[in-house]
């Protein structure tokens, strides 16, 4: 009697400790205020609403590139919109959504696909899907025939106010996008071991409802949106050879919406039960060999049959192993029609997951639902500054689509962009860009000077495009840099000096550009010491065997002292020029001002002239006369 007590007030004991708790987490993501959504309508121009819950869905926004078309649904839970994002491989493998702005916090990231409409499409497009640069889910042949592959689902952290999700093309069709989902949950939601955080993301492997055979979301259950708006499969039975039997109740079901994971109460009013000739109950699934899986069992006693601790106890083994041990509903959950939830990390080296509920006492095995997870180690994302530099590059460049050059530039690791080379860095915790080869990819514009933010680079091969301007003199900081190659560009100006501080530097590749000036000392006498370095094809280069001899060396003051003399003499001439036309242009202009008011008196002077050497011929005896008169005295008479 004294034992029973004590049981008794032990089980009071762990049921008041039970409320707290559950009061501490509520308190901790409140139902009452609704958590931060966001839904995207893929390829709309105008937000949505659809039935039956009157649904907002945004219209697109966010992403990198791709192309919108009507859309094929190919399955009926997937939600009733009319548009799509796909993206041609030719646009670039690797495309995005950024979602900004989001509060930090925990989230439930669902992903819709559909078919684009179009008759001559004859197969569904195969790729992969990252959010927040980790890899968590593949489509496969054959994913639009089945319900639960026609979208993807992950539980992830986000910590810097924005989040990431890209599509990576794998060569078979476009990747098509019909909607997202970005759903907050509570921030220990499906919190299953010491493993667990934000360096882990949860992806939805399989989640059971089991009894009603109607599939359902979180809504549809009566639940509450801090669940995520979980989508429910609903089966009969666990396994088509086996002849279990569905049940179901309409008595209320306690301990149910309760924080972190706020489980609706219509899961628990339906289960699967064995029967007496199979009582144990047994559920296969396939899985990614190799990985760790979170398995999540819930169970209520609803059976009219079943009224105290001990009529139904079995055990719960997975792939074999003992995962839990006389498990008995009422003694552990406290009463009947009370929900009970446990949970499971196991390793799964094969490629199934088997679940067997086996009884050990009383009467048939029963189960309400199933949650399994595959647990992803989150990617470490590469160094934030050297992201902000490629970007930039990218866009200096003119880097084509088809190199795409989205999300983040190591991760995830089956993806990185191309030309672009990375190493985990230890001490950072972080990847960061150690070579770049983008040689002969049409790029032109101009080498911008953030590309020395890339201090982890060992290895520049820019060769065989169009890219002019001068170089950068920043690139004489990446310290750790072997190889230098941008021959065979438009590059102009001179080799700056801050290039002879390389001093790994082993290959250095000029050649084939429009160079000038003198070949720096610090590099001229580099390639006896057993390094690479090529200057040909740059006419205006000198200064080492192989180059022309340059002349006197003048200093930078010098040089703009001899253009600033040229320029006051050319202004000089020109001024001189200028003055000497005028003066040229005033004396002909007086000339002929002069010889205009002179012409009147010189013609009648010559006519005067004239008219008296006239005079003198036509009457000589005057002349004679008069000089009679002059030489002989006149006679008086007497």
């Amino acid at each position: 009697m004294q034992n029973r007590s004590l049981g008794v007030l032990h089980l009071r004991w762990r049921l008041w400790l039970l409320a707290v708790s559950a009061s501490l987490a509520v308190l901790a993501a409140d139902p009452s205020k609704e958590p931060y959504t966001i839904r995207i309508s893929c390829g709309s121009f105008d937000d949505v609403r659809t039935a039956p819950t009157n649904t907002l869905w945004y219209r697109d926004f966010g992403y990198t590139g791709g192309r919108f078309a009507n859309a094929t649904r190919p399955s009926f839970i997937i939600p009733p919109l009319k548009t799509l994002r796909h993206f041609p491989l030719s646009d670039g493998p690797e495309n995005c959504y950024y979602i900004n702005n989001v509060p930090n916090g925990h989230y439930q990231v669902r992903l819709f696909f559909a078919l684009v409409a179009d008759p001559n499409l004859d197969s569904e497009p195969i790729f992969d899907v990252s959010v927040e640069g980790t890899l968590f889910s593949s489509l496969l042949l054959g994913w639009s025939s089945e319900d639960e592959k026609t979208f993807a689902e992950a539980l992830v952290f986000v910590q810097d106010s924005s989040l990431s999700i890209c599509f990576h093309s794998t060569g078979h069709g476009d990747p098509s996008i019909l909607s997202i989902e970005v759903l907050q949950i509570d921030d220990n939601a499906y919190k299953f071991g010491p493993s667990w955080g934000k360096g882990t993301v949860l992806r939805t492997a399989k989640r059971l409802t089991c009894g009603s055979g109607k599939p359902a979301f979180d809504e549809d259950l009566n639940g509450i949106h801090w669940g995520g708006d979980r989508f429910w499969l609903g089966v009969k039975t666990l396994s088509s050879s086996s002849d279990d039997q569905p049940l179901s109740t309409e008595n209320v079901i306690a301990e149910t919406l309760l924080a972190p994971n706020f489980y609706p109460q219509s899961i628990y009013q339906s289960a699967i039960v064995g029967t007496d000739r199979q009582p144990s109950l047994s559920f296969e699934m396939d899985v990614t060999p190799n990985r760790n899986y979170s398995v999540w069992l819930h169970f209520a006693e609803i059976e009219n049959g079943i009224t105290a601790e001990q009529e139904r106890v079995f055990d719960v083994l997975i792939n074999g192993d003992t995962a839990f041990k006389d498990i008995d509903i009422i003694r552990m959950a406290g009463e009947r029609f009370t929900a009970l939830v446990l949970n499971k990390t196991i390793v799964v080296t094969g490629t199934t997951l088997t679940i067997v509920l086996q009884p050990v006492k009383g009467t048939r095995a029963i189960i309400s639902a199933i949650e399994v997870f595959e647990i992803i180690l989150a990617e470490k994302k590469t160094l934030t500054q050297e992201v902000g530099a490629l970007r930039t590059l990218k866009g200096s460049l003119g880097l084509p689509l088809r190199l795409g050059w989205n999300g983040d530039p190591c991760v995830p690791q089956q993806h990185p962009w191309g030309g672009v080379e990375c190493q985990f860095d230890d001490t950072k915790g972080h990847w960061v860009i150690d070579g770049l080869g983008l040689d002969n990819q049409g790029l032109r514009g101009v080498i911008p000077g953030d590309i020395s933010k890339l201090q982890h680079l060992q290895s520049i091969n820019l060769s065989g495009n169009s890219i002019k301007g001068n170089i950068p003199v920043t690139l004489g900081t990446i310290s750790g840099l072997q190889v230098l190659d941008l021959s065979y560009n438009e590059l102009n100006g001179s080799i700056p000096d801050s290039l002879g501080q390389l001093a790994s530097l082993l290959i250095l590749n000029l050649n084939g550009n429009d160079l000038s000036g003198r070949v720096p000392a610090s590099l001229g006498g580099r390639p006896l010491h057993r390094a690479r370095f090529n200057f040909t094809d740059n006419a205006g280069l000198c200064g080492i065997p192989g180059l022309h001899e340059c002349g006197p060396h003048l200093s930078v003051a010098a040089k703009i002292g001899m253009a600033f003399g040229v320029l006051v003499a050319i202004l000089f001439l020109v001024v001189f020029a200028a003055c000497w036309w005028k003066r040229r242009q005033n004396i002909r202009r007086a000339q002929k001002l002069a010889a205009a008011r002179e012409a009147p008196y010189a013609k009648s002077r010559t006519q005067f002239t004239r008219d008296m050497q006239m005079a003198k011929h036509h009457r000589p005896h005057e002349s004679s006369r008069s000089g009679n008169d002059e030489s002989t005295p006149h006679l008086l008479p007497s």
